[in-house]
């Protein structure tokens, strides 16, 4: 069983990271972040997250859930932050696939065999060529292009902005620029609501 993770203990906590987002609003988006639903959308999610993470994994079907269940309404952006033992290199894998027009298939099968290759300890990330390839990833081209500097500076800069918003878990949840917290999945979908409310009245 997972345990989702409360981003704060205390209201200094809870604090710093809302007036982080505020005054680096900017950091929030970049140009290379995956997105997935209508561009004119009034609500937008910004979920930093880290591909061997297991509160991230749980939290998937959550946040595909509040997407399906408001089509028209909300857009997901996905940032990295790679905290975890050899994170980058999936990060990597992954956006390797975009050449491909397969990256949402990929996060897919990287999240549903997460079990099996994002061991903490010692994670085997090179097994998950094996789950990355039935979803029709050419794999040595992957491996080719993982390596351009295009993707080490996407990498880069997803992690400098997660420091300059203060990002320090995953998953970390914003809405329309706002703060989630508690990071719960009632707490996000309370704070989607309370946006769609707003902009769609």
């Amino acid at each position: 069983m997972v345990a989702f993770g409360v981003l704060a203990d205390d209201g200094k906590k809870t604090n710093e990271p809302t007036k982080a987002a505020t005054a680096n609003a900017s950091s929030l988006i970049r140009f290379h972040s995956p997105a997935t639903g209508p561009a004119g959308a009034k609500v937008t999610i910004v979920e930093f997250f880290d591909p061997s993470c297991e509160a991230c994994r749980a939290f998937y079907p959550h946040v595909k859930a509040i997407l399906a269940e408001n089509p028209a309404q909300v857009r997901l952006v996905l940032r990295y932050a790679a905290f975890h033992k050899d994170s980058g290199l999936v990060v990597k894998m992954l956006e390797a696939t975009k050449g491909q027009g397969l990256y949402w298939q990929a996060l897919e099968a990287t999240l549903k065999s997460q079990p099996v290759w994002a061991d903490h300890g010692k994670p085997q990330v090179q097994a998950l060529w094996n789950f990355l390839a039935p979803v029709g990833v050419d794999v040595e081209k992957a491996k080719r292009d993982m390596e351009s500097t295009r993707i080490a500076e996407i990498l880069k800069q997803d992690m400098a902005d997660g420091v300059a918003l203060e990002v320090e878990r995953t998953p970390t949840f914003y809405v329309n620029g706002k703060l989630v917290s508690p990071v719960t999945p009632d707490g996000l979908r309370a704070k989607v609501r309370e946006q769609i409310n707003a902009a769609y009245p």
